[in-house]
């Protein structure tokens, strides 16, 4: 129940400061959300391994770093962060927003792209033995999302985590449509990475 409890807080506060943030019309929002994500990853990393994305979850699980039977507690813990984020979200600013509209075959490959690259990232400063027992593991997964968030956002919403696409829908910041490309492109980017990773490293690595 311990990694369960840090991965609903890590998650929450990620999606918290995303809706906040685009809410609030914060210029500086990528780098709020870079960052919230770098320091609870610091914060829960040791407990949990500071997933707090269901498409990292599932990397970790296919790169044989995560135990089976806590996927999908996880998975359960990172989507009702996402759903409680979101839902204090729309009670601070007294409603949900208007949903934007994103293309969606642009959406799905930058989505993808970006989630590999986060993936990537976290199974190579986290999970990989060459990295072991590093003080920048935190720092570069959150600069991958600024990096994602600065750069593709304004053509996918920049979400790279199927519970922070769930918070975005809830909030009314995206559609129905703009979630199911979240969930599909997200995991698959995941999934994509994990398969990557296990190319490029000799088994045990």
């Amino acid at each position: 129940m311990k990694k369960y409890l840090v991965e609903f807080i890590g998650t929450f506060f990620l999606v918290f400061t995303v809706g906040a943030a685009v809410r609030s019309g914060a210029i500086l929002a990528p780098v709020a959300i870079g960052s919230v994500l770098m320091v609870m990853i610091f914060a829960g990393g040791h407990i949990s391994g500071g997933h707090f994305n269901p498409a990292v979850t599932l990397a970790v699980w296919l790169r044989g770093k995560c135990e089976a039977k806590d996927v999908i507690p996880y998975w359960a813990a990172q989507l009702l962060a996402g759903l409680a984020a979101a839902l204090i979200v729309t009670a601070i600013f007294n409603g949900r927003a208007l949903p934007a509209f994103h293309p969606t075959k642009a959406s799905l490959v930058v989505e993808f792209l970006f989630t590999f690259a986060l993936a990537w990232v976290v199974l190579n400063t986290a999970t990989a033995k060459g990295t072991a027992g590093n003080s920048f593991y935190g720092l570069a997964i959150g600069f991958t999302v600024l990096a994602g968030a600065v750069s593709v956002g304004g053509i996918s919403g920049g979400a790279f985590n199927p519970a922070v696409g769930l918070g975005v829908f809830v909030m009314g910041l995206e559609n129905l449509h703009q979630l199911g490309v979240y969930l599909v492109a997200d995991l698959l980017g995941g999934a994509a990475a994990a398969l990557a990773f296990k190319a490029a490293h000799e088994v045990g690595e």
